[in-house]
């Protein structure tokens, strides 16, 4: 059988070497890498390493084009906003932002909520989204069963306990019973009653327990777009941006923050409306006090959070000097150069600093500063004991924490993009899609937000953007429209997969704690996959429309021998078609 398979491999290879176009070969590469990777039939880095051996062996593109697309300035930003995540985790920052997020906003169902999404959420926009849902979901379950129990003892009084045949033979024990007759009966109404009480409050407590477990991985999926590290496919839209358009420098770390920050804020209070109305927390005791059994629990939930966070006890300087070094890495990328005011890149050459460069700059410290406070006498007398040596990071933690394979993954992307532009692919199916001109902008974006957060629900993101990204852009140079228009709404939108346990990790591992339901996350997955198209499209026509120019044609985006007038957008009609003429 892998016989016949080789053998229909090589003569595949021979026949796509002899008889079909650069086009056509890429083509098949791309499809192929896209198969692979829905169906992961191999891991989803060794699909993305294919390039390296098909292009040069296809005559696509030399191999020296193709290797070095897998370490670009783009994945030196990426791993130093990993390594950066990993020793925030080495020495437990990460947890003591979590627990006092909590401490602050609340124990009150719909306000746990939306802590939980807040923390998660901040949280993911600088660790991956994988390793904060694996943090907090432990955190959850914790503060849950000190809220309303053990969880075995709740599924079980969801159930109905009332038994008819119990019931008959109450009845007709207290038959003969003719003058005490109706004490019987309205003893068994009492406890019927109480029965019912019972279980309708751990029906209660029952959905707000589902609440908490999925709105972690939702607010880890929608906190991650807020940055350019937060997820792989806003690295990937930098990366294809820089081979298609090199003279584009419009999105970096700061400008990129600017836009997508207020869209991930409104997108947040949107999902945790939904998810607090749907799960129980929205109710009168949102900004009310009643002394209940309720409020006698969210007390002993307090209690359990402030436990844990005496626990933790002051802060350590190796905790101090993370959260000097990690408030100074966003800094530096925020202000290397926001565009809407003159950043600190200014006194380099220009375009020799990157965000890359202050990314590793950063990083570089951790790994020879020390985690525990120097003591200074060693410095007047060398026979002073003096504290032991342990750096921040050792390369070890990194090597263990850093997942290598999402570096290939990009590396894979970029690849590809360089692929379909050097065959001529991209243009190729920039001609094939020019029916789609007769399409409103506006009305485009929704349509490619809705493809992209359908696709990526069976699919990675990663993987997802990178089939789609060269194709969007060459469909938005053929309509001549703004490339990041189209480009920013399909990257934002591979990151909104809500309905599927096997969507995204984060899904994936909210889904093993075995306390949801697909039809848990369809329901609640569905509507927040609208909300965030909405939103998506709102951002892309208000505010991102001004810090970006979107509604010009921009200069950087025509061939070097087209004309350099200015095209507009007219976007003051939203149902009319927006003549785009170059």
């Amino acid at each position: 059988m892998c016989c016949s398979v080789r053998m229909w491999l090589v003569k595949t290879l021979l026949m796509l070497n002899l008889h079909i176009t650069s086009e056509g070969k890429c083509l098949y590469v791309v499809l192929l890498m896209a198969v692979y990777w829905c169906t992961e039939a191999l891991p989803l880095a060794v699909t993305a390493m294919l390039p390296v051996c098909l292009f040069p062996t296809l005559g696509i593109l030399p191999s020296k084009k193709v290797c070095v697309q897998y370490f670009l300035e783009t994945n030196f930003l990426f791993l130093s906003g990993l390594v950066m995540a990993s020793a925030i985790e080495e020495w437990g920052l990460h947890r003591r932002i979590a627990l006092k997020v909590l401490k602050t906003v609340g124990v009150k169902p719909a306000w746990l909520i939306l802590g939980m999404m807040i923390t998660t959420s901040f949280l993911s926009m600088w660790l991956s989204n994988t390793a904060t849902t694996a943090m907090m979901l432990p955190i959850a379950n914790a503060i849950l069963e000190r809220l309303f129990g053990n969880l075995e003892t709740l599924k079980e009084n969801c159930k109905d306990k009332s038994d008819p045949e119990g019931d008959s033979q109450v009845k007709m024990h207290v038959l003969p019973l003719k003058k005490n007759r109706c004490w019987p009966q309205r003893t068994d109404r009492s406890e019927q009653k109480n029965l019912e009480e019972v279980r309708r409050e751990a029906q209660y407590q029952m959905k707000v327990w589902k609440g908490f477990l999925i709105c972690i991985p939702y607010a880890a999926s929608i906190g991650g777009t807020a940055t350019l590290t937060g997820t792989a496919p806003n690295l990937i839209l930098v990366g294809q941006l820089k081979s298609y358009f090199p003279e584009c420098d419009l999105i970096n770390f700061g400008s990129w923050f600017v836009f997508a920050f207020p869209l991930m804020l409104f997108f947040l209070i949107l999902g945790w409306i939904w998810i607090a109305f749907l799960y129980g927390g929205l109710n009168t005791r949102l900004c009310i006090s009643k002394h209940d059994e309720r409020e006698a629990t969210e007390a002993k939930a307090t209690a359990v959070i402030d436990e844990d966070y005496k626990k933790l006890g002051p802060i350590k300087f190796a905790e101090g000097s993370i959260a000097f070094f990690f408030i100074l890495f966003a800094v530096l990328l925020f202000t290397r150069d926001p565009k809407f005011v003159t950043g600190w890149s200014i006194f380099f050459t220009k375009g020799y600093v990157s965000d890359a460069v202050s990314g590793v700059i950063i990083i570089s410290i951790l790994f020879f500063l020390p985690s525990q406070r120097p003591s200074l006498r060693w410095w007047f007398d060398s026979r002073a004991s003096n504290t032991p040596y342990v750096p921040l990071l050792s390369w070890r933690k990194a090597q263990e924490c850093v997942p290598w394979n999402i570096i290939l993954l990009l590396g894979g992307g970029f690849a590809v993009a360089k692929g379909c532009e050097e065959s001529g692919l991209a243009v190729w199916i920039g001609k094939h899609l020019q029916p789609l001109a007769q399409v409103p902008p506006a009305v485009a974006v929704i349509l490619i937000t809705a493809f992209i957060a359908c696709f990526t629900e069976f699919a990675s993101n990663t993987a997802t953007i990178i089939i789609f990204l060269p194709v969007i852009t060459e469909l938005a140079i053929h309509v001549k429209v703004n490339p990041l228009y189209f480009m920013i709404p399909a990257t934002t939108g591979c990151s909104y997969a809500f309905m599927l346990p096997v969507s995204t990790p984060p899904n994936s591992i909210a889904f093993a704690s075995g306390h949801l339901m697909v039809k848990d996350m369809v329901k609640t997955g569905f509507v927040m996959n609208i909300l965030g198209i909405l939103c998506v499209s709102l951002a892309m026509n208000t505010w991102g429309l001004h810090m970006f120019n979107l509604h010009i044609y921009p200069d950087w985006a025509r061939p070097l021998n087209a004309s350099s007038a200015t095209v507009t957008i007219m976007t003051s009609l939203p149902t009319q078609h927006c003549p785009l003429v170059p």
